[in-house]
């Protein structure tokens, strides 16, 4: 039977290889804006869980669960279906009972940006709490430390707040503010794992942090995504409300860890009511399964590789777009070294041309192009009827919402593409000027 499944996962590995090669034609090969860089193992590992049927949560889950959160530093890390699910968990936990005085809960004001993505916000409305949103500065897209300490009012409870394509906020000086203020502070840090800001990793300065395991993120399940915290009690929360809200922390096919599994008496139920089925929380399933967690091991393996070459390219486009007229070239966070997610450009006011017609010209190209997510959430038919405060103004939320776009700069990128990349956004600049 060993024979038989190595000489399969060699099968699988040539098959692998022998598809492997791609020519590059500028202008005819499609350069995504972020994709997943997969290799012969990733392949391997993939359709090794497959032959072991291994296709609910179990060995390999918990071992990338240790994994990751050892590569952060942290004591403990739950995997999770996808990254919304993760911000979901990260949030839902603070409303936890288990917190009593300090739990969150209906009516409470979480601060966050106006220009990002909405699975770091839906979660807060979800909940029936009430978003605050502040504006980002252009250049880096992050908000200020000033600007959340602004917004902050009798009802504020946490912050949470996602750093920008790879790139940080000052996310010390924001989890010094919290700790001053008695807030919860959540790290998302879908686009930014690897990133370091003072010299420490994003997602170390929350009480929570989220990942995503997204293709298009800096490791990839497929789908995926999970929740970190150095915090024991806060760790807990997140696995019960992630696994059906149960009371029990057996793993599955576990019985009786506690050793009182007929022998507690919890809520009104009887005495000795069979613990698995006890609930503590309302909650859901959010779990993965060892099909992702095994590619996800194989992709961790990389992390650091993948984080050298996203810097690679980001500076490299950097380097050859610098000084072009009509373009607002994007600026690291003081004291960071992002782990970059994409290159993101803000086409001037003053520039003779618009932000449509230079994305226009780059689709037309082959290169494909993303908007800064999206944009000001506040302007979509989605939060309509949402009940939300504004802190200040949104002014520039509402600039990158007109005038902001940015492309890829993930690993498969070779430097050639990356230099086509930045000829043809050159080009076409100069000749528009």
């Amino acid at each position: 039977m060993d024979d038989d499944k190595a000489y399969i996962l060699d099968l699988v590995r040539k098959y692998h290889q022998d598809r492997a090669a791609r020519d590059f034609t500028p202008g005819e090969t499609q350069l995504l804006s972020s994709g997943a860089t997969l290799d012969d193992d990733d392949r391997v590992a993939l359709v090794e869980a497959a032959l072991e049927m291994r296709i609910a949560a179990g060995v390999s889950s918990q071992r990338f669960e240790r994994e990751f959160a050892k590569f952060f530093g942290l004591r403990k890390a739950h995997l999770t279906n996808s990254g919304s699910s993760a911000n979901l968990l990260a949030l839902g936990a603070l409303t936890s009972p288990l917190l009593e005085e300090h739990r969150l809960r209906p009516g409470d004001e979480v601060v966050t940006v106006a220009a990002g993505f909405p699975t770091t916000v839906n979660p807060i409305v979800n909940n029936g709490m009430v978003p605050v949103f502040v504006d980002v500065e252009l250049g880096t897209y992050n908000t200020t430390p000033e600007r959340v300490e602004a917004a902050i009012g009798p009802r504020t409870k946490a912050i949470m707040i996602a750093h920008s394509l790879g790139n940080p906020y000052a996310v010390a000086e924001m989890a010094q503010l919290a700790e001053d203020r008695g807030l919860f502070l959540i790290e998302d840090n879908c686009d930014a794992v690897g990133t370091t800001y003072r010299g420490r990793l994003t997602g170390t300065f929350g009480d929570l942090a989220t990942t995503s395991f997204y293709p298009a993120h800096h490791i990839t399940m497929g789908e995926g995504g999970c929740v970190t915290t150095d915090n024991l009690a806060l760790a807990r929360i997140v696995e019960s409300m992630r696994d059906w809200g149960r009371d029990c922390w057996c793993e599955p096919g576990q019985d009786n860890k506690c050793l009182k599994r007929f022998d507690q008496q919890l809520g009104t139920l009887p005495h000795g009511y069979d613990h698995k089925y006890i609930f503590s929380h309302v909650g859901y399933n959010l779990k993965s399964t060892d099909l992702q967690a095994a590619l996800g091991l194989s992709q961790l393996r990389r992390i650091t590789e993948f984080g050298a070459l996203r810097r690679r390219n980001w500076a490299r486009l950097r380097e050859l777009l610098d000084g072009l007229p009509g373009l607002l070239m994007p600026e690291p966070t003081p004291g960071s070294d992002p782990s970059w997610f994409g290159f993101v450009l803000t086409v001037r006011p003053d520039a003779g041309f618009t932000r449509k017609a230079l994305v226009d010209f780059l689709e037309s190209r082959r290169i494909s192009t993303r908007r800064f997510f999206g944009g000001n959430l506040t302007r979509h038919p989605a939060y309509t009827d949402v009940e939300y405060r504004v802190s200040g103004t949104l002014d520039n939320s509402d600039i990158i919402t007109e005038q902001t776009f940015w492309v890829g700069v993930y690993p498969s990128l070779t430097q050639e593409m990356v230099d086509y990349i930045a000829e043809t956004i050159r080009g076409f600049v100069l000749a528009n000027a």
